[in-house]
């Protein structure tokens, strides 16, 4: 036996490995190099960019107060879509059919919706009221059934130019339109977890709103965190659309502005474009970490996986 375990061996020492050859790797390597070294001549040579002069406008106060408006316009919109879809989730899920199909009807009707028509459709709700008033519902017909005839049961009431306005406009435009998407997105994360997990809570005589809360959204948060994250940026993208509410201290307005006051539109449009791209790099960023912090506990580490044998935990030693 002994003969032949070093006969193996040195049989295994003859063995000459040879690399194997990719040639259709090289040129599509070398192909992409080339195609990348054109786009970057035209972007360096052709005059039309106008870069001295995108790189003084592109920092300008207002431009910069553009950029923060359409922060503030992402942060709230998210917010407000994020608390509106997990409501709209849980009654989607709820197994009155009543309470299910108010909720069904909301995402129905804003993803059918497209978000400019939105915008601008509430730019201009000051055509239906000029006045919004929260109180009891009925209040005028019912007290002057009851012979009350100018009396009212309203609480307060604001403006419809004040909600008309334009960044409020825009912000409800975004809003309610991301909680439709987020309440899929949502749905589709409790979905994902085991009905087990629920009886077993309930079992233990947690209530259906505490296992939804301490055990249901913190393992659907694997699964709602990176779709969350793809909203996000496109949110981010979307603000551009409340330039037609308007909405005056937008970026993309601002942008605009300043190309159609200097005939200088294209370099403005590529500044827009430079502005987007920095401002979803360092989004993706966050949504990288926040991903891996809800997968924890999930998979196995790339450098424990690295570390097992071809064999396994327990391969040939």
């Amino acid at each position: 036996m002994t003969v032949l375990h070093r006969g193996s061996e040195a049989e295994a020492d003859e063995i000459k490995a040879l690399p194997v050859r990719h040639p259709g790797r090289w040129v599509a390597t070398a192909l992409v190099a080339v195609l990348l070294a054109m786009f970057v001549n035209m972007l360096v040579t052709n005059p039309a960019f106008q870069w001295r002069f995108m790189v003084d406008n592109m920092f300008t106060p207002p431009v910069l107060n553009g950029v923060r408006t359409s922060l503030v316009l992402t942060v709230l919109a998210m917010l407000i879509g994020v608390a509106m879809g997990v409501v709209l989730a849980v009654m989607r899920l709820s197994p009155s059919p009543v309470v299910s199909a108010a909720a069904w009807a909301y995402t129905w009707f804003f993803r059918a919706v497209p978000r400019i028509v939105l915008a601008i459709l509430f730019g201009n709700l000051g055509i239906l009221y000029t006045r919004f008033y929260v109180g009891f519902p009925f209040d005028q017909q019912l007290l002057e059934l009851l012979g009350f005839s100018d009396a009212d049961a309203r609480i307060f009431g604001v403006d419809a130019r004040t909600i008309g306005a334009g960044f409020v406009a825009g912000l409800l435009a975004l809003a309610l339109s991301e909680a439709a998407y987020m309440a899929e997105i949502v749905r589709a994360g409790i979905s994902s977890i085991d009905p087990g997990q629920t009886e077993a809570a309930q079992a233990l005589g947690m209530s259906r709103l505490l296992t939804l809360r301490r055990i249901v959204l913190p393992q659907a948060m694997r699964v709602i965190v990176p779709p969350t994250g793809n909203e996000t940026i496109a949110m981010l993208k979307d603000t551009a659309l409340v330039a037609f509410v308007p909405v005056t201290n937008e970026l993309f307005f601002q942008l605009q502005a300043i190309g159609s006051r200097t005939f200088q539109i294209f370099p403005m449009l590529v500044a827009a474009c430079i502005w987007y791209l920095a401002m979803t790099s360092v989004l993706m960023i966050a949504q990288h970490f926040v991903e891996r912090r809800f997968s924890r506990g999930f998979g196995v580490p790339r450098e424990q996986a690295a570390a097992v044998p071809a064999g396994g935990m327990g391969g040939a030693s």
